[in-house]
């Protein structure tokens, strides 16, 4: 047999197939939240808002807010004044910058409150059950059976004039601002708490948890560092949510006059002023409504493209 045969004869080498490179949680997490379009543009229309308060308070001062020169109060939007003026003459378009930091501000803060609590209320009920677990299970379920509303009106209404003004990062804040938070922070967490407990119960019996035991690690430190950091998924969404329900719980608040208090603005005490002057001043109704629409709206949004984003099977279709 010639060299040629032989040559001839040999199989080709059969390159190995480079296997794909190995895609990060945090990667997949992202590319599932780009895929859902709604959320990214709750996201843009959510960093567009977050930039007119912010933008907006560099070009004009508190000051301007609470200007008011009665000459031209009523006045329809103009180039002067965008958004017109309401009925001691104030610029509506200022007001409503310096009104969404305060709503933002209630928003992310009540959130952090509520948040806080559910979590705690949760991780202890499920990881330590028994008694404790009955009890606040009863007091849970207890807090889920009366009104929220009938709460906030209440707790707005004697709470409101008790706390002083704050001065804080050259900014003067109602005290009722510092009410608010608590009160809506406070009557936010049931549900999260139920949520907690439910994941808290399902992995407190994990392979993991039980070796992370059986080294001696204590209840803190399990809880801290192997339970709630898989359960941050829920949190994360549930928290996102609850920033827009804040808002809407500040607004109708104070839509009733017993919200946010002068010398601070929102969105929601704005909408105050001109709720006696539907048709005759439109304009003070619906700059405060359109932006608290937009920002409740894109926040939902951003909330639900997380929970796709945290769903596993939405790898099926990555």
């Amino acid at each position: 047999m010639t060299t040629a045969e032989n040559i001839s004869r040999v199989e080709p080498i059969k390159l190995k197939e480079e296997e794909p490179a190995a895609i990060s949680p945090r990667r997949l997490i992202f590319r599932r939240f780009l895929r859902h379009r709604m959320a990214v543009m709750g996201t843009i229309i959510l960093f567009g808002v977050i930039l007119y308060v912010t933008i907006g308070s560099i070009i004009y001062t508190e000051a301007d807010s609470n200007f008011n020169n009665t000459s031209i109060k009523l006045e329809g939007p103009s180039q002067e004044h965008p958004f017109g003026t309401d009925r001691v003459g104030r610029d509506v378009m200022i007001r409503t910058i310096y009104g969404g930091q305060i709503s933002l501000l209630i928003g992310v803060s009540a959130m952090l409150v509520g948040v806080s609590i559910g979590t705690l209320v949760g991780a202890v009920s499920g990881f330590y059950g028994s008694i404790l677990d009955s009890f606040l299970g009863r007091v849970t379920e207890a807090m889920l059976s009366i009104p929220n509303l009938l709460i906030l009106l209440v707790a707005a209404k004697f709470l409101g004039g008790r706390i002083r003004d704050l001065d804080l990062f050259g900014r003067t804040f109602s005290g009722s601002v510092v009410v608010i938070i608590l009160i809506v922070g406070f009557t936010s967490w049931m549900e999260l708490s139920r949520i907690v407990r439910a994941n808290v119960l399902s992995l407190k019996e994990r392979e993991f948890v039980i070796a992370a035991r059986s080294i001696g690690a204590s209840n803190l430190r399990i809880i801290k560092s192997h339970i709630l950091p898989n359960t941050l998924a829920p949190i994360i969404v549930a928290a996102t949510l609850s920033i827009g329900a804040a808002i809407i719980t500040e607004a109708y608040i104070s839509y009733f006059g017993l919200g946010v208090q002068l010398p601070s603005a929102s969105w929601g005490n704005i909408l105050n002023d001109g709720r006696t002057q539907v048709r005759q001043a439109p304009w003070l109704w619906i700059s405060p409504s359109v932006l608290i629409i937009l920002t409740v709206l894109s926040i939902n949004f951003v909330g639900d493209g997380l929970r796709d984003a945290f769903d596993p099977q939405s790898d099926k279709t990555v």
